[in-house]
């Protein structure tokens, strides 16, 4: 069951996300549980893999948003910074990025199962 204090200490900004959650814990973990759920980051994959950088970009911009709104800094990190490389929607090394982006979605993902 994920925590506040899970998410606190993988390195969330908790006390932005609640803020924007007008301080209501069981929303702001039901929304990150919704965020491990979402299948945005699967479509950032396939369209890198697909090479199709327009996708791309529009999936890591929308995984931003999202992962911005809840503070979650360790997946926001690269994924912001994939997000400025695929602004272009043109062919970007995003490789580490990715990479980085991976790990901390499994990480957060087994915070939210327990």
């Amino acid at each position: 069951m994920l925590t506040i204090d899970a998410l606190r200490a993988w390195g969330a900004n908790v006390d932005e996300g609640l803020a924007r959650c007008c301080g209501n814990e069981a929303f702001y973990l039901r929304l990150s549980g919704m965020a491990a759920a979402d299948g945005t980051f699967a479509r950032l994959e396939e369209a890198l893999e697909a090479e199709d950088y327009s996708a791309a970009f529009e999936a890591a911009h929308a995984l931003k948003g999202m992962l911005a709104n809840l503070a979650l800094m360790p997946w926001l990190t690269p994924v912001s910074e994939m997000t400025e490389l695929l602004r272009g929607r043109q062919k970007a090394d995003c490789a580490a990025l990715l990479s980085e982006a991976r790990h901390q979605h499994d990480v957060f993902v087994a915070l939210c199962r327990g």
